[in-house]
C-alpha cells in the first residue's frame, strides 16, 4: 500500500513539474523606453515592441471631430495621472475608431511630457488582462493605454467575465496609471441572438440580459461612430491628396470617387482612404506605404 503511495506521489509530483513548466513565466524586467507601443504575446506571456505605429495624423480624420475632440480631452488628463474614463469607441466599420485611438496616442507621444504607452491586446486574450495588469502596475511612473480592437463576444465565450473583473479591479481596484480603450461594431460588445439565448434559458430573465448588458457599462465613455455623408466622404479624399500632394482635377476626383464607394456599396473613411491609395498609385505618388 506505501509502496503504491509512493507511485502515486511520485506521479502527481511529475504532472506537477511538467504544469509549471508550462505555466510559469520567467519575469523579465522590461524596457519601456524600448519604443512608445508593446503587442501582448500570450502564448510567451511578454510584450513585444512596437517601433512604428501604423496611425493616421489626427487632422487626416473627417467626419468624427466631436469624438476627437471628447476623447483627446480624455486622453490628455490621463497623460497627466488625472481621472479619466475606460471608453468604447462602437458603431460603423471603417470610421476610424482604431484609427482615432493611435491618432491620439501618437500626438501625445510627441506633445507630452509623460511617458504614455500603448499596449494593444488580442480579443481572444481577454483572459489575460489580470496578468497584464499585474505586471503593469509595477511601473507606477508611467501610464498605460490597453486598446483592444474589434472586440465583442459570442456564444458560449465567458472570457466578457474577466474583462468586467478588470475594468473594476475587483477587490484591489484598478491600477490608476491604467486606462481601456476598445473599439467594437457592437453597442454592447454581444450579439443580439446572445443576449436573447441568456433570456431564453436563464431563472430570470431580467437579470441575464442585465448581467451582459452592463458589461458596456464598464465604460465611461460612449463614442458612437455612424457612416459618413457623400460630403463628409469627398472631404476625407481631398484632406488626403492635399497632405500628400496628389494634384488633379477635382471633378475627376469626385466622379471617380463616387463611382469606387458604388462599387464597394458603402461610404466610410476606409473606403475614402482605399480610394486614395489607388488614386495616388495611378499618379506615380509615393505615400509611404
Amino acid at each position: 500500500m506505501t509502496e503504491n503511495n509512493n507511485k502515486l506521489i511520485e506521479e502527481i509530483s511529475k504532472i506537477r513539474k511538467i504544469l509549471e513548466d508550462k505555466y510559469t513565466r520567467t519575469e523579465t524586467k522590461i524596457n519601456w523606453k524600448e519604443a512608445d507601443a508593446f503587442m501582448w504575446q500570450s502564448d510567451e506571456g511578454c510584450f513585444k515592441p512596437v517601433k512604428n505605429v501604423n496611425s493616421i495624423p489626427l487632422e487626416l480624420l473627417k467626419g468624427i471631430d466631436q469624438n476627437i475632440d471628447i476623447l483627446l480631452e480624455n486622453t490628455i488628463k490621463f497623460s497627466k495621472s488625472l481621472p479619466a474614463n475606460n471608453a468604447l469607441l462602437w458603431g460603423a466599420r471603417g470610421m476610424g475608431k482604431s484609427s482615432l485611438i493611435k491618432g491620439i496616442h501618437g500626438k501625445l507621444c510627441k506633445t507630452s511630457k509623460n511617458k504614455l504607452i500603448l499596449i494593444e491586446i488580442h480579443r481572444e486574450d481577454i483572459r489575460d488582462l489580470p496578468d497584464i495588469l499585474g505586471i503593469i502596475k509595477q511601473y507606477c511612473e508611467v501610464n498605460y493605454i490597453i486598446f483592444c480592437d474589434d472586440l465583442s463576444f459570442d456564444n458560449d465565450d465567458t472570457t466578457y467575465k474577466s474583462l468586467k473583473t478588470a475594468l473594476e479591479g475587483g477587490i484591489e481596484g484598478r491600477p490608476s496609471n491604467v486606462i481601456f480603450y476598445a473599439t467594437s461594431n457592437r453597442r454592447h460588445l454581444m450579439a443580439r441572438e446572445m443576449i436573447e439565448n441568456e433570456t431564453s434559458t436563464a431563472i430570470n430573465p431580467s437579470e441575464a440580459i442585465e448581467e451582459k448588458v452592463s458589461l458596456s457599462d464598464r465604460f465611461g465613455l460612449w463614442l458612437g461612430f455612424h457612416p459618413c455623408s457623400q460630403d463628409e466622404y469627398l472631404e476625407m479624399i481631398t484632406r488626403y491628396c492635399d497632405e500628400y500632394g496628389v494634384s488633379k482635377d477635382p471633378d475627376f476626383i469626385k466622379s471617380q470617387a463616387i463611382e469606387w464607394q458604388a462599387t464597394r456599396g458603402a461610404r466610410s473613411g476606409r473606403v475614402a482612404w482605399q480610394f486614395f491609395v489607388d488614386l495616388a498609385a495611378r499618379n506615380e505618388v509615393n505615400i509611404g506605404l
